[in-house]
């Protein structure tokens, strides 16, 4: 007989997004910047994306006609405040109607302060570097607070951990891919921990719960290694996870896993399966950062907020999360205090360079933008309505 893993009652199932991913012409955003240069310092630029700004509504309902209970997207400081002190009224409206929308549906909105993107106006003033940073971004956070009414838990910065990361790539540091992880920028660090704070305290004011996602690579020691995993560690994700121990509950995001040597970390070897990202394929990560978070934040609640996989098949899709939310049951048996799982992608997007790598839930045309669901996306809601696999 087959057995019926049942997760707790409330859980969230959902979908996530990332703004600049999905809506396009996010013209006053650093990433526009970058995509736009001479030379462009990426393989494609976003334009258009997949045009979600317009089509949101269609969006949402997909995700709720599946079955599906939440819908984790991201705010755009670029277009909320397009030059400092100024907040357009407009673009707030505009995601007041995607939280309506969600509502609307029968959606928990789980809003993100910021995925990754800032105003080209913060990027060129010295960005995480300047001493005002923490300040900005609290003055963006506050201007956004109303927005948070229909939503009972908000994310103030997305992966700061990869976000730090990004800076130090920016130095001229490693390649952002699993195995070659670059030295981040501590600086960027602290200023983020610093705006994380500040953040967390405005969302309490107005009675949401409060934490932010951290991104763990899953580095897993070779014998005698411990102590280079530690140190290697530490500045990539552990004092992230410290940072958070004193929020509402933490998220986790995670999708492959990092080998650690006694000279550091190691490629996966080319005879594993491995994704349109090039990491290698391997469902149980999500499991174990949920072991990490129980293990840094104790007694803390842990909400999933990114998993799944770049691929073209998608029953591979569906064998991935299968055996993904697997392993997490079994973590939730043992104690972990897990109260969500958001699936990472709702749509096909645009991967920080080029739309190669497909994680999404739905496709979509380029041309005509008309929204492909896929059998991933029935699967999903399906677990999501009988609340277990």
């Amino acid at each position: 007989m087959t057995e019926f893993r049942r997760f707790p009652d409330g859980f969230l199932w959902g979908a996530a997004t990332a703004a600049h991913q999905i809506e396009g012409n996010n013209i006053n955003s650093d990433w526009w910047l970058k995509e736009h240069a001479t030379p462009p310092q990426v393989q494609e630029p976003s334009l258009d994306a997949a045009d979600s700004y317009h089509r949101f509504g269609e969006d949402i309902r997909l995700l709720a006609e599946s079955g599906l209970n939440t819908y984790r997207f991201s705010l755009e400081w670029a277009r909320i405040e397009p030059e400092e002190g100024y907040i357009s009224r407009a673009e707030l409206d505009h995601y007041r109607r995607m939280v309506d929308a969600c509502v609307d549906n029968g959606v928990e909105p789980a809003i993100t302060m910021l995925h990754f993107t800032v105003p080209r106006w913060f990027h060129l003033s010295g960005g995480w570097r300047d001493a005002r940073a923490a300040d900005r971004f609290a003055r963006f956070v506050e201007a956004s607070l109303p927005l948070l009414d229909r939503s009972r838990y908000a994310f103030t910065i997305n992966e700061p951990n990869i976000a730090s990361m990004t800076a130090g790539k920016e130095k001229g540091d490693q390649d952002l891919i699993a195995g070659s992880l670059p030295a981040p920028d501590l600086e960027v660090s602290d200023a983020l921990i610093a705006a994380h704070k500040r953040g967390v305290e405005l969302i309490r004011s107005v009675g949401v719960k409060a934490g932010w996602p951290v991104a763990p690579q899953q580095f897993y020691a070779d014998p005698g290694a411990e102590e280079v995993m530690r140190k290697y560690a530490y500045h990539r994700e552990t004092e992230f996870f410290e940072a958070a121990r004193e929020d509402d509950f933490v998220g986790v995001q995670a999708y492959t896993r990092t080998r650690i040597t006694k000279d550091g970390p190691v490629r996966a070897p080319e005879s594993v399966e491995r994704t349109l990202t090039g990491w290698e394929y391997y469902p149980p990560a999500i499991a174990e950062a949920v072991d990490l978070a129980a293990r840094l934040c104790p007694g803390l609640p842990i909400m999933i907020t990114e998993n799944g996989i770049a691929t073209a098949d998608d029953s591979r899709r569906i064998d991935y999360t299968r055996d993904a939310l697997r392993e997490v049951h079994k973590r939730i048996e043992a104690g972990a205090p897990v109260i969500g799982y958001l699936h990472w992608s709702l749509l096909d997007n645009y991967e920080w360079g080029t739309y190669r790598p497909t994680f999404g839930l739905v496709g979509w045309d380029r041309e005509t933008f008309e929204r492909q669901p896929k059998p991933s996306l029935a699967w999903l809601g399906g677990v999501a309505r009988a609340n277990g696999l």
